[in-house]
């Protein structure tokens, strides 16, 4: 018996500014906030959920400019309709916020087709991994040691994650020494059997990176994240080529050609993707699928309970960032919004969907759009 096929009926989006719950720093940014833009997308009575983190201009470009490329098309069809989007943003402009903006209507599709057909999202695209392992991620520079030592301790004992995080990079390069202390108190509080990560957030010059890594190379960091800007291809191939530790980056991916040009250029040893960014679902699997035509992983960035379930089904899947605010803030707004267990998240297959419902009531307070 053929399958009904629903069309999409509405797009809506707002967004949302979640303070955070201490101030923030990373190498190149401060922060006291995080803005999320929710979107929903319906069919008949079934609705689906996506987002995205990034400015709140983008809802007004989901219901303004998106929403009409997608409505009326067949809910099953979500590669038509995120082909669809990128045709209709070609004047604005691809990157930033119409790609985020993309991302969350996207992903909403996805949970949306997954729901209609009453399968959970990770079974509808294929599942390759049961348990998906995730790092602790945050450590901002903005951290005295006592912060930094609890945050690290408790993703260990809470979570028995292998890997964590923390930024270095302070103030784009200029605080070099407390970089290096910070990593050597890390990797003290962790002890040697866990993994140590470093994210300078493209905050150094190519010798200082390569400086940085020499200063510290006892210390076995095994995971260095834009070491410097992410668009100097050849400055990352240096680093790359200098140091012991995997070079990685690729967060600010906005379409499937960055990501290309990143490992034609053998920029990184494992890429980076941002559900969130990149193009959602659909562009997610696909730069997955470039990566791996470069016998390369890929690293989900931050999101971790958007990314589970399409992370769940990418062979080539190396981990998932388990981000301190959006775990915090998913956590917050979202039912069904899970934690690591045993240092991995699993998606909950007799959920469908995303298995996530968004609690619009609590989030009432800090809308913003």
């Amino acid at each position: 018996m053929p399958v009904e096929e629903p069309s999409i009926d509405a797009v809506t989006a707002a967004a949302f500014t979640i303070p955070t719950d201490q101030p923030e720093a990373d190498g190149t940014a401060v922060w006291s906030s995080t803005t999320i833009v929710v979107v929903h997308a319906v069919a008949g009575n079934i609705t689906g959920l996506g987002w995205t983190y990034g400015a709140a201009a983008g809802a007004r470009l989901v219901r303004d400019v998106l929403a009409d490329a997608v409505v009326g098309r067949c809910a099953f069809d979500v590669t038509a309709a995120y082909e669809a989007m990128w045709r209709t943003v070609r004047n604005i402009g691809r990157p930033g916020i119409a790609s985020t903006s993309i991302s969350a209507v996207d992903t909403a599709l996805w949970d949306l087709k997954a729901r209609l057909l009453d399968i959970r999202l990770s079974r509808l695209l294929g599942v390759a991994h049961e348990a998906v392992p995730v790092y602790g991620s945050g450590g901002f520079t903005t951290y005295d040691e006592r912060q930094l030592t609890e945050q690290l301790k408790g993703w260990i004992e809470d979570f028995d994650v292998r890997s964590v995080k923390i930024k270095i990079g302070q103030d784009r390069g200029a605080c070099t020494d407390r970089d290096v202390d910070r990593m050597r108190q890390a990797r003290e509080v962790i002890g040697p059997a866990i993994e140590l990560f470093v994210d300078a957030n493209g905050a150094y010059s190519v010798k200082q990176a390569m400086r940085i890594a020499e200063r510290t190379g006892d210390l076995d960091v095994r995971w260095f994240e834009e070491p410097v800007s992410s668009d100097n291809l050849g400055g990352l191939r240096r680093v790359r080529d200098a140091v012991a530790a995997e070079v990685t980056a690729g967060e600010y991916g906005y379409g499937l050609s960055y990501f290309q040009r990143m490992c034609a250029a053998g920029a990184v040893d494992c890429l980076q993707a941002d559900v969130t960014r990149c193009g959602g679902v659909t562009e997610f699997q696909r730069v997955a699928a470039v990566a791996a035509a470069y016998d390369l992983d890929v690293s989900g960035h931050c999101a971790p309970n958007l990314h589970l379930d399409v992370a769940a089904t990418v062979p080539n899947l190396r981990h998932l960032e388990y981000f301190h605010d959006h775990a915090r803030i998913e956590t917050l707004l979202f039912d069904g919004a899970t934690s690591p267990v045993r240092g991995a998240m699993s998606p909950d297959l007799s959920a469908p969907g995303n298995g996530l419902t968004f609690r619009a009531a609590d989030a009432e307070h800090y809308r913003v759009a």
